[in-house]
């Protein structure tokens, strides 16, 4: 087995971060955001769980650079001392030597480069507007070595264990290790019970149906793709790469993410596919981009080579880029 000190490192840290966040979405208050430069809504448990999950990593993995997508600078500002302040007593629950200085400082461990040997890359919270809306969010942290994704643990506090039986709780986590296969738990267990997952079954015809983002993407076309694939049954709608989890086990059999005609030249962040990509392959599954090229985490924190997103089971896999090559000649 490979990889095992790192596994668990990143499966601590992000469940960590996860009880962080539940924390803060249990108390939040609407108002304690700020505004990024693409306008989308920042909570104080952005910075704070990406604060927890790169002082974990550094105090394991000294000499490890972290590529994360926040930075402190705007809690510098003296305007948002009260919310650096909170988002310092909320860090303390969890590391009580935590200050405000501590935190920003932890916070920009996450500012390293991208580079084509080894570093980790984190989203605090992807699915922030799901986080606001107490709907889908996760914690995706990976391992990248020489471009490849080796660890991906996905923490989705508000992810139904089942999609189809709200019954059996939400809060699921998701690891997986390059050639040991994808895993998933409770986060409600009383002990963390990693079980395999596998896709789905293509005998299942109402879990043959897409995961797409509520808002990104062009729905239109992928409308179209889906049917053209072969998938009939109703899409589920949902943020973050919680997507990849329903698809790795098997509740969904595809996920499409294409360009939306308003912003047909965006192009993808790594640490918003990274750790999803490595579970779907590790469930048996295939990704690349929207031309069937294999998605690439080594060149920039921006994935320039690639444009959109497809992630399925190899058959349907194949079906949809035969379909997007029809409908796009």
């Amino acid at each position: 087995m490979a990889y095992i000190k790192e596994k668990q490192v990143a499966i601590e840290a992000a469940l960590k971060a996860a009880a962080f966040c539940i924390d803060v979405q249990n108390e939040l208050i609407a108002t304690d955001t700020l505004e990024k430069g693409d306008k989308s809504p920042v909570t104080i448990a952005d910075f704070g769980a990406q604060a927890l999950v790169c002082q974990h990593l550094r105090t394991v993995f000294p000499n490890d650079i972290i590529v994360g997508e926040e930075n402190a600078s705007s809690l510098q500002l003296p305007e948002n001392l009260p919310l650096l302040e909170k988002i310092t007593a909320f860090t303390q629950r969890f590391v009580p030597e935590a200050n405000n200085e501590r935190v920003c400082e932890w916070i920009d461990l996450g500012n390293g480069e991208v580079n084509k040997e080894r570093f980790w890359t984190l989203d605090p919270i992807d699915g922030t507007k799901g986080f606001l809306r107490r709907e889908q969010y996760a914690i995706a942290i990976a391992l990248i070595e020489n471009g490849d994704p080796k660890v991906g643990v996905l923490a989705c506090p508000m992810l139904p264990v089942d999609y189809d039986d709200p019954k059996r709780g939400v809060g699921c986590l998701f690891v997986a290790v390059r050639g040991e296969g994808a895993l998933m738990a409770s986060l409600n267990s009383h002990r963390l019970q990693l079980k395999p997952i596998h896709l789905v079954d293509g005998r299942d015809p109402k879990r043959l149906r897409c995961a797409e983002s509520i808002e990104h993407g062009d729905h239109e076309l992928q409308k179209k793709v889906i049917k053209e694939a072969g998938l009939h049954a109703d899409s589920l709608k949902l943020d973050s790469q919680a997507k990849y989890g329903v698809v790795a086990r098997g509740d969904a059999a595809l996920y499409l993410r294409l360009p939306s005609p308003t912003q047909p030249d965006y192009r993808e962040k790594i640490w918003d596919h990274a750790a999803g990509v490595l579970l779907v392959e590790e469930a048996g599954g295939k990704a690349s981009d929207m031309l069937g090229q294999r998605l690439q985490f080594a060149s920039d924190q921006t994935m320039k080579h690639n444009q959109g997103v497809v992630v399925s089971t190899p058959v349907y896999h194949r079906a949809v880029i035969d379909a997007l090559r029809y409908f796009l000649a």
